[in-house]
């Protein structure tokens, strides 16, 4: 297979950053703003290395499937077949089953490939056609056309019969990189320009000028002219009309007895005192979110003369984060269950992926409620292939769970940010239900009581709550981590050190893996990323098999025992680096097992669950009127 220089020395460089040997990493206090964005960057590089390797062994392997299947069928079948893969795998854009002794303009071809493609393809396409003649598999150098990346890739059919050759457009590259610029917070973000926003101190609300990606360290984002309040009392149609004609009120949201006002002509700052006068719980800033792309210490030792290796066709070379943390032991203890539901909270997710969409239960889209919960940035189906990717079907990944369901319920939109209000209902509409642990894979460094009340109902409810600590390397208290009633998730490298993007902070409960992590993207692609958000949902999906195994252990207890049972890699004792450390699924396992199951093999419940019809967002006004009755 074809490695070109400049991926295999981003490798290096990024393993030399990330992997340090000797565990004398300097500390984050001691990395200098410009040296963690170089460390940051090398990460992104490393990703979008790793994602072009991953879409390449991907690509070759659904080749190598189709091909054999093609042999035996009639040319009709065979169009027909070519057809299904190429909608499977849109960035597949040409397919051609050619024959030996045969052109390929004379194969079998779907797909059309736009003049300037074709052009700088053709020499490629020559060369694999060639190679697949004479039995071999070929991979072409990238090339640039039509503003995108390309190559070109052969497969024989073996034994002098015929071969397939594509040309397949790498949009994931793109896409990767410019998701981690942000994730990684490379770059000031939000910068769409989307939404009216001020960063501000999310202590002070003094404005902060962000002009760098370091300037994003303990700053937030608000909507400039909206404050969300909480009245004492609800009130009256004359009270609401006199406000609206005081603030120049153009538009008023009624959220049960909570209000998101917005002005005209008055911004956030000058809302807040304004309401000061009326007899409200709270006026606060209306706040944006974004993605953040376990007895004694156990050791870490486990039996692992038993553990389980799926055949996941890219798990033995890119999946290194689940052995680290003992998942192939725990799967003897239990591959999950049916019933524990896992409420993603992010973008969405790839509602057709075909290594997640058997695992699906029905979502629930807050940022537009007519439409499914799609994902439309990749960050949602990232995060939930980690939980409960499909097992021992090989294909792509393998999740950490073979049958606990995920419920996507998408809460940041196309830019990857989402507001107070639609995290909170996000948050509230899983628990309403189902679900049972909700994975956060985002932040925002604004203490906002309107999200802490969504928290505290999910956490009163018995829901396993989950949440990544950000990736500004700093030891700001980000949230909804840092509420007392989250577990808050730091990232670690292959090495077991600190991720060097990872928040820290007392706040941090545990670790888990978190850079180059390879799973689930749309259309049925898979991508390496890096970020807590890619640590958080290790620790979510390990919460859920807790629950499988014993489902009567409260949010508290399943919390505690995955403290209790971490593999302590930092300073002595808990520390705010690693928290209480590095997850160990097999220890968590066996201490959460009832004590009469300890000795007995896995008991796994592998039934459909029968949830209730779809609500739409009545349980969510449910609660609300509840709440702040």
């Amino acid at each position: 297979m074809w490695k070109p220089i400049l991926t295999l020395s981003l490798i290096v460089v990024g393993a030399a950053l990330l992997f340090p040997r000797g565990g004398n990493a300097p500390t984050p206090e001691s990395v200098s703003p410009a040296a963690e964005i170089r460390m940051k960057q090398d990460t992104l590089n490393q990703d979008v290395a790793l994602t072009d390797e991953l879409c390449r062994t991907q690509c070759s392997m659904e080749l190598r499937r189709t091909v054999q299947d093609l042999k035996a069928q009639p040319k009709d079948q065979q169009t027909q077949t070519l057809k299904h893969l190429q909608m499977m795998h849109p960035h597949m854009e040409q397919l051609t089953l050619t024959a030996p002794g045969r052109s390929l303009s004379e194969g079998n071809t779907v797909g059309t490939l736009k003049e300037s493609v074709r052009t700088a393809a053709a020499g490629r396409l020559e060369e694999a056609k060639r190679r697949v003649d004479a039995g071999a598999e070929y991979q072409s150098e990238p090339f640039q056309a039509d503003s995108g990346t390309y190559f070109v890739l052969g497969v024989p059919a073996g034994q002098g019969q015929a071969g397939l050759v594509g040309v397949v457009r790498q949009h994931i590259l793109q896409e990767v990189t410019d998701h981690q610029l942000k994730n990684l917070r490379i770059v000031t973000y939000p910068r769409e320009g989307r939404y009216k926003t001020e960063s501000v101190d999310s202590r002070t609300l003094e404005n902060v000028q962000v002009n760098h990606p370091e300037d994003n360290e303990g700053t937030s984002h608000y909507h400039k002219n909206q404050v969300v309040v909480r009245f004492k009392q609800d009130p009256t149609p004359e009270t609401l009309k006199q406000i609206r004609q005081e603030i120049g009120g153009a538009h008023v949201q009624k959220i049960g007895y909570t209000y998101v006002f917005e002005s005209g002509s008055m911004e956030a700052k000058q809302l807040m005192s304004y309401f000061k006068k009326w007899n409200i719980e709270y006026a606060e800033p209306h706040f944006l979110y974004l993605t953040n792309d376990a007895a004694p210490k156990a050791t870490g030792t486990s039996d692992t003369s038993s553990v389980i290796t799926p055949n996941d066709s890219l798990y033995r070379k890119y999946q290194w984060n689940l052995p680290i943390i003992d998942t192939e032991a725990g799967w003897n203890v239990t591959k999950g269950s049916n019933d524990v539901i896992v409420g993603v909270v992010d973008t969405g997710v790839d509602l057709n992926h075909q290594d997640l969409k058997d695992q699906l239960v029905s979502g629930f889209n807050v940022v537009n409620p007519d439409q499914k919960p799609q994902d439309d940035v990749g960050h949602g189906t990232h995060v939930a292939g980690t939980v409960g990717a499909i097992v021992n079907n090989n294909l792509g990944i393998a999740g950490m769970s073979w049958y606990n369901r995920i419920m996507p319920v998408k809460v940041l939109d196309s830019t990857g940010a989402g507001s107070t209000y639609a995290v909170a209902q996000g948050i509230i509409w899983a628990t309403d239900h189902g679900a049972k642990v909700i994975n956060m894979s985002l932040g925002n460094y604004a203490d906002a009581q309107f999200l802490h009340d969504a928290i505290k109902y999910a956490y009163d409810r018995d829901v396993v709550l989950i949440a990544a600590s950000g990736n500004d390397n700093t030891d700001r208290p980000g949230y909804p981590a840092a509420y007392p009633e989250v577990l808050a998730v730091a990232a670690t490298d292959a090495q077991k050190n600190k991720a060097s993007f990872s928040n820290y902070g007392d706040y941090i409960a545990v670790a888990a893996p978190g850079v180059s992590i390879a799973s689930t993207y749309p259309h049925n692609q898979y991508a390496a990323l890096s970020g807590t958000s890619m640590a958080s949902p290790h620790v979510t999906a390990l919460a859920a098999l807790i629950r499988s195994v014993n489902p009567s252990l409260k949010n508290t207890e399943v919390m505690q025992i995955m403290r209790d049972t971490a593999m302590d890699i930092g300073p002595a004792g808990k520390d705010q680096y690693f928290g209480h450390g590095l997850i160990d699924v097999v220890a968590a396992l066996k201490a959460a097992q009832p004590a009469a199951q300890r000795t007995t093999p896995d008991t796994t419940l592998q039934n459909q669950p029968q949830l209730p019809a779809d609500q739409g967002a009545s349980g969510l006004q449910r609660w609300f009127n509840q709440m702040f009755r």
